[in-house]
């Protein structure tokens, strides 16, 4: 029971707080206008601005904040514990995730859909505009890397879900163009791309299907991953009417559909029990794993679990969704509230839901499994959860936190009397589409700040949309073609090297919400608006990614660039990524009493500089 009522009392929680709080910040801070002209009306060109609902827009983006980070982060922090990892995703989302993208959505509307990076060079000072960007490249450059990968990962593990992922693309786009041209209501095709896509999961595997998945799955991560960046490049440059909205919006339907009834499942297994023996559905794992109970290899719990939690806490990357695509989409102002706390507070339930499969659904029974084989027997209760977060080893592999996931998740499902295979199929597509939206997304955005960039430094050839989305796809599928650092140049290895620098993202993604928070806390500055809900989080996330960089750095065995095995390289990022840091809080700090009760310059319209 004790489950139940924390997934019944974290929605709860969420909705006192979009109704309060959000409020709040719409109205009093914010002072969202129904008649201002959003961005996407002023300056409509039909590719990039382009007003629409905000059902679709929040569609859009939930699925492109949300990717596998609610998933694999919180799947992995609860190997300290599911108190802490609780505490920080309802509180962490609610007081400073959910601030931070709704701020930097407003931000953006009110600067004529700028990026935060591109905002910051007027709200903050000139340098901090290219030193803001440089982050921002890096960081994006990092996920179109690693995020072949990752969804390259999630086909071998379930390859049931290849045809249901791959069968959403030309359904995405008939809607699309049925819709641009028609203007019908989105109700009816929805439901109709929702019906087809729960029956490609429930036959995705039938037959003729199961051949084509399975050799499929066994493409060379490099095949995956030039697959991936070649869509993304299509996805990027095409209006966001063909692909982008209606793709989103009929997975965030789906995806929001099957955590329903995992929900649902949840309840079902709290009131009856689960399967033919009434097994109780409980909490299986410790409150909290520190000092002599911390698992063997973890680092510190401060300040490692703040960065290990990010999209279901508070993500940086969520800015970049929030300026650089969102807010061009939005027809009316006070949609930001729905949108930007909206779907933050939604993903933080999502991550809430993840820590429940993984503590208390991995209890209800999963196969027993010794060096790689499944031995027959079944694990339950606590035995389950130790199986698989028995050391930070053995729980950190993307394997480890997705399946953790995935068949905690099932097991809920299985509570409805649903077939395992459909029950596991479904989790795998959850995963994979959350994948695959964040990637078409981040290309766009790196497109964006690519753009920015280029304007920013006189790079003329790079202004255009098709020269800086080849350049974002070139650079990050080089980076994504060597193999994983150690890995020998063999085709099987080739496609893993966005691992050589993932070890940053971390660290760096929160970095980027203690940037955008400093840009929020400008613009509120600026007009003489209350700053202490906005300072507080920005100091928190702008300290705790410093503090772990520097860990990371010199600090242990494996320490960058101390350790019993240096890595220069990453040891030279880190290094980079804090001089970047320090120079803009000193940029920052040198403008604010000169920027207090100024407003900044006027953001240039798109397409003339």
């Amino acid at each position: 029971m004790q489950t139940l009522v924390i997934a019944i009392g974290a929605l709860v929680l969420y909705l006192i707080a979009y109704h309060t709080y959000g409020r709040w910040l719409a109205r009093r801070i914010f002072k969202l206008d129904p008649d201002r002209v959003p961005p996407s009306i002023e300056h409509e060109d039909g590719t990039d601005y382009v007003p629409t609902s905000k059902g679709v827009v929040f569609g859009h983006h939930f699925t492109s904040i949300a990717g596998t980070g609610p998933i694999v982060g919180p799947a992995l922090a609860v190997i300290w514990g599911w108190v802490p990892a609780l505490l920080w995703v309802l509180f962490g989302s609610i007081l400073i995730g959910a601030v931070h993208d709704f701020g930097s959505l407003v931000v953006s509307m009110r600067n004529r859909g700028q990026t935060v990076g591109d905002i910051s060079g007027r709200m903050l000072a000139p340098r901090a505009r290219i030193l803001f960007l440089s982050i921002l490249f890096l960081a994006l450059t990092i996920v179109l890397a690693i995020f072949g990968l990752v969804i390259a990962a999630v086909f071998r593990m379930f390859p049931s879900s290849i045809f249901p992922c791959l069968i959403q693309i030309p359904i995405a786009v008939a809607i699309g163009l049925w819709l641009h041209r028609k203007g019908f209501s989105l109700f009816v095709p929805s439901l109709l791309a929702l019906g087809v896509m729960y029956l490609t999961v429930w036959f995705g595997d039938w037959g003729p299907l199961h051949a084509f998945n399975e050799a499929l799955s066994e493409l060379p991560v490099i095949a995956w991953v030039g697959i991936l960046l070649a869509y993304s490049y299509v996805a990027s440059v095409l209006p966001v009417w063909v692909l982008l909205q209606p793709r989103d919006y009929i997975n965030s339907l789906q995806l929001l559909s099957a955590l329903g009834l995992v929900m649902v499942g949840l309840v079902v297994a709290a009131l009856f029990g689960f399967g033919p023996d009434h097994l109780a559905l409980e909490i299986v794992a410790e409150p909290i794993r520190t000092g002599t109970d911390a698992p063997p290899g973890a680092p510190l719990m401060f300040p490692f679990l703040f960065i290990t939690i990010a999209c279901g806490a508070i993500s940086g990357f969520h800015c970049l969704v929030s300026s650089g695509t969102s807010s061009k989409q939005l027809k009316s102002e006070t949609d930001a509230q729905f949108v930007g706390y909206g779907s933050m507070l939604t993903e933080g339930f999502l991550a809430v839901l993840v820590i429940l499969a993984c503590v208390a659904g991995l209890g209800l029974g999963i196969p027993e499994i010794i060096d790689g084989e499944k031995t027959g027997a079944i694990l339950t209760g606590e035995a389950a959860y130790h199986a698989r977060y028995a050391t930070w080893q053995s729980a950190g592999g993307l394997a480890a936190k997705v399946g953790a996931f995935v068949d905690g998740s099932a097991n809920f499902l299985k509570a409805l009397n649903l077939k395992p295979e459909f029950a596991v199929a479904l989790m795998g597509v959850f995963v994979a589409s959350f994948a695959a939206t964040t990637l078409d997304s981040a290309c766009r955005l790196q497109r964006y700040v690519t753009q920015e960039l280029a304007a920013a430094t006189g790079v003329r050839p790079l202004r255009g949309k098709h020269a800086a989305t080849l350049f974002a796809v070139v650079i990050a599928g080089a980076l994504a073609a060597l193999p994983a650092p150690g890995a020998a140049w063999e085709l099987q290895n080739l496609g893993k090297g966005g691992m050589i620098l993932w070890p940053l993202f971390g660290a760096t993604n929160q970095l980027l919400g203690g940037l955008a928070f400093l840009v929020i806390l400008f613009w509120l500055h600026r007009r003489n608006l209350p700053l202490w809900f906005v300072a507080l989080p920005a100091f928190f996330m702008l300290a705790l990614p410093a503090i772990a960089m520097v860990m990371q750095l010199f600090v242990g065995n494996g320490a960058w660039l101390t350790g019993e095995n240096p890595n220069f390289l990453l040891g030279a990022f880190g290094i980079a990524t804090l001089g970047l840091e320090a120079w803009i809080v000193v940029e920052a700090l040198g403008a604010w009493n000169r920027a207090k009760g100024l407003l900044e310059e006027p953001a240039a319209i798109p397409g003339r500089g």
